[in-house]
């Protein structure tokens, strides 16, 4: 039996396997090499490939293994005292957005990531959340529940706290590790079956591995503000894509 079709789940053949995998070594380079932006171009893209159903669990565990390796690569950097109270925001936004999430039609899903990662791109989080990590962790991991990437909201706070560059990614890292880390063991204990998905998440993971190392190359340099305005196009187009089809159905 060809081995992509007991390793992948039925969606998933070996070409969008690949591509999936790309992707990912991608949203990776990007977001250690810039700062941020790679979470929200790896979900465009997952929205656009990959069942509505599956995209916020599998996107969690992804971005899980990502975030963990930056944090890893770059412990010595982090600033701990911003944690706790993140934590305690993060452990009640992700509990009171499980209630919640179960019961969304995918097509819901599908259009309110197009919106999410649009606003995004145009909005900035409110001057308050970066000065109160419970808010800011309980927000953006309610938000996480639905629509995934919300690394925008936590690099206001880190923002705030003033740190060396390297410091920022690392802090930033380690909080977005937690939040996607408790995300995670909600789908599971909601009862999402990961199992048909694990060589798409590890190939992710080991890829965006890859890229994290490729772009820690560039960490030091200034951001490309060429390169930001081409990543914001693309994400428009990505999520107008995703809210054509969440709207109408194609």
């Amino acid at each position: 039996m060809n081995w992509e079709l007991t390793l992948l789940p039925p969606e998933i053949g070996l070409p969008l396997f690949l591509g999936l995998i790309g992707a990912s070594f991608v949203s990776s380079f990007i977001t250690v090499a810039f700062g941020i932006g790679g979470g929200a171009l790896l979900l465009a893209v997952l929205a656009a490939l990959m069942p509505p159903a599956a995209l916020i669990p599998v996107h969690g565990v992804v971005q899980l293994g990502s975030n963990a390796t930056r944090m890893a690569l770059l412990r010595q950097f982090i600033s701990w005292p911003a944690t706790p109270l993140f934590v305690a925001g993060s452990l009640a936004g992700c509990a009171l957005g499980g209630v919640i999430v179960v019961d969304l039609p995918p097509r819901f899903v599908q259009a309110g990531i197009g919106v999410f990662i649009i606003w995004t791109v145009f909005a900035k989080p409110p001057e308050w959340l970066r000065r109160w990590p419970l808010v800011t962790g309980g927000l953006s991991s309610f938000l996480t529940m639905f629509f995934g990437a919300t690394g925008l909201f936590v690099a206001g706070y880190v923002k705030s706290l003033e740190l060396e560059r390297h410091q920022h990614v690392a802090t930033h890292a380690t909080l977005m590790t937690v939040q996607h880390l408790i995300k995670v063991t909600v789908f599971g204990i909601l009862g999402f079956a990961f199992g048909p998905w694990l060589a798409v998440i590890a190939g992710m993971i080991l890829s965006g591995a890859v890229g994290t190392l490729a772009g820690r190359l560039l960490l030091g340099r200034m951001t490309d503000l060429n390169f930001r305005r081409a990543l914001d196009v693309i994400l428009v187009l990505i999520s107008l894509r995703l809210i054509w089809a969440g709207v109408f159905g194609g």
